[in-house]
């Protein structure tokens, strides 16, 4: 029996005007922003972040080519501080591949939305780091290793604050020797920059029906693995994105191939999550991505020093939510501020962070605590971030509704008519429809995928990959994914769906193995690198992810 609330001492608690969930570049941009601010008007402003990572850092996965417009008016002396930021993009190559061989797309008919000059391919992980050195410098505590898993109301139903979850539960539920209570952090203003589908998120946006009014929020999932390759082999600067093989027309997804720093090459592969096929396998996919002849030449002589996933908001405008609650915000990549066609989401998460910086100095400057962030939201449904996410806001649901080479070709006009009449276009907006979970198809419509096995040296199975995650997760502890209902797996999702949670996990959590000639649901709770898809692509929505012990999960280096 698990011990209940009331049996636990009480939870010591500690006061900040602000409190931040998520040291990302959102939650790290707030928190400068905020100290910043102070600073000018020599006020006292007193700010905390809290980090589920094991160090800021360690759960950020991204490809990443950013464009430095949120780092200049955060930073704008960034260079000369000594930011991570130092390989500007020389080439951008856009190929369509085939089975065999592959077609490059010309530059000059690609809206300027779409071109990389003036960016910059980075690690964001080292970056984050880099950001968290200048927040605490400023005088921002940062408390990496801890999960915050629950959110505080007061008497009037607006947010206080965050609780961090106890540590030191063992899988029965009962506190070990080592249990330690959670912390209470309350705050004036409480802003969520957990990322994509985070689980406070969530919960705030279902707890204030934030979502009412806006359509479903559409993701995909993101692999990337991280090498090391010949020198030869190296164009520091050149940035290559594909679609096309191994995806069939009706499933959307892209590649990039992004080369930086000492020998480094970041490959990636994108899955959007609406497809139908419940046994298509997005690992797989992407291994297979990387023997194509025009891909596999980079990674000879090479070695992979690097393996993680992570899923990513593709909704875009129409499917972004209210942003403020009483007491609170949602920041970046957990309101959905990515930007598709440019697969890019860090600078809309640093300007995000610097209007509500901005907002809640304004509020608490005239004494408002625990309402609504009108200012931010107003700041982001009108200022750059609406200019960068309207433009682009139909790409999606035409890749969806017509497939890859249509639906893009349809996308890239209406990115025209938008780059041209300043993000109105032709005045509509199209809708998603639905969320990825439902898009999910009965697996008795579809043939099993023969896919090729690994040859451990270009392409490699789930469980070598995740150890280059640096995955880890305190084994005694309770299951951080639960099952809303334990006989769904086996009852419904395997008989309907082939149950796909065995292939859509990119770190081999979930398992359909044979318990005395009987099917058994498995959860290898201990693979999990966080990526979330399970909680999104479940057809049954039976998942629900939580957050394990603070400091579990992957601990990516320069990711």
């Amino acid at each position: 029996m698990a011990a209940d609330d009331a049996e636990l001492p009480a939870r010591e608690a500690m006061d900040f005007d602000v409190v931040i969930v998520g040291a990302g570049p959102a939650g790290l941009a707030a928190a400068i922003r905020l100290k910043q601010k102070a600073a000018e008007t020599g006020s006292d402003l007193s700010v905390v972040v809290v980090e589920k990572g094991s160090e800021v850092g360690a759960h950020i996965l991204s490809g990443a080519v950013i464009d430095p417009i949120g780092l200049n008016r955060l930073i704008p002396d960034w260079k000369e501080r000594g930011a991570p930021v130092d390989t500007p993009v020389t080439e951008d190559v856009f190929l369509v591949l085939g089975p065999e061989g592959d077609v490059r797309l010309p530059n000059w008919p690609m809206p300027p939305l779409m071109k990389n000059h003036g960016n910059y391919i980075v690690s964001l992980g080292s970056l984050c780091k880099w950001l968290g050195d200048q927040a605490t410098e400023l005088g921002v505590e940062i408390y990496p290793g801890f999960a915050a898993t629950e959110v505080l109301y007061d008497e009037k139903g607006a947010v206080v604050g965050i609780a961090t979850g106890d540590m030191g539960v063992g899988r029965d539920g009962e506190p070990k020797d080592s249990f330690v209570r959670g912390m209470e952090l309350r705050g004036k203003y409480t802003l969520i920059g957990e990322g994509a589908r985070g689980s406070l998120a969530k919960e705030l946006i279902r707890h204030f029906d934030l979502a009412n009014g806006h359509e479903p929020q559409k993701y995909g999932i993101g692999l990337k693995e991280l090498w090391q390759v010949a020198p030869e082999r190296h164009r520091p600067g050149y940035v290559q994105h594909s679609f096309g093989w191994p995806l069939d027309n009706k499933t959307g997804g892209g590649s990039f191939l992004y080369h930086y720093g000492d020998n480094l090459v970041a490959v990636g592969f994108v899955v959007h999550l609406n497809y139908a096929n419940p046994y298509l396998s997005p690992y797989e996919e992407f291994q297979r991505y990387k023997t194509h002849p025009a891909i596999r030449g980079t990674f000879e002589g090479g070695k992979r020093i690097g393996y993680g996933a992570r899923a990513i908001t593709e909704g875009g405008w129409q499917s972004m939510p209210d942003l403020v609650f009483p007491g609170g915000a949602l920041l970046g990549c957990a309101a959905g501020m990515v930007n598709l066609p440019r697969i890019k989401g860090s600078h809309n998460a640093i300007l995000s962070g610097i209007a509500a910086g901005d907002a809640i100095v304004e509020a608490l400057a005239v004494g408002r605590s625990h309402d609504k962030l009108d200012a931010y939201e107003k700041e982001v449904r009108t200022g750059h971030i609406a200019r960068d996410l309207k433009r682009v806001r139909n790409m999606k649901p035409f890749w969806s509704r017509f497939g890859t080479v249509l639906g893009v070709a349809l996308g890239g006009t209406d990115l025209w008519l938008n780059t041209i009449i300043s993000g109105v276009g032709l005045g509509y907006t199209l809708k998603h429809g639905k969320n990825d979970a439902v898009a999910t198809n009965k697996a008795a419509n579809f043939k099993p995928i023969a896919y090729p096995k690994p040859d451990g040296k270009l392409t490699f199975d789930r469980l070598t990959n995740v150890s280059f995650s640096a995955t880890n997760h305190e084994e005694d502890q309770p299951v951080h994914l639960k099952l809303l209902d334990p006989t769904v797996p086996i009852a419904v999702n395997l008989p309907e769906y082939a149950e796909p949670a065995q292939r859509y996990c990119p770190a081999a959590v979930y398992e359909i193995v044979q318990d005395k000639g009987e099917p058994r649901f498995q959860i290898n709770a201990q693979n999990c690198v966080h990526c979330k898809t399970c909680d999104i692509k479940d057809p049954s929505q039976n998942i629900n992810w939580t957050c394990p012990e603070g400091g579990g999960g992957p601990n990516y280096a320069g990711m």
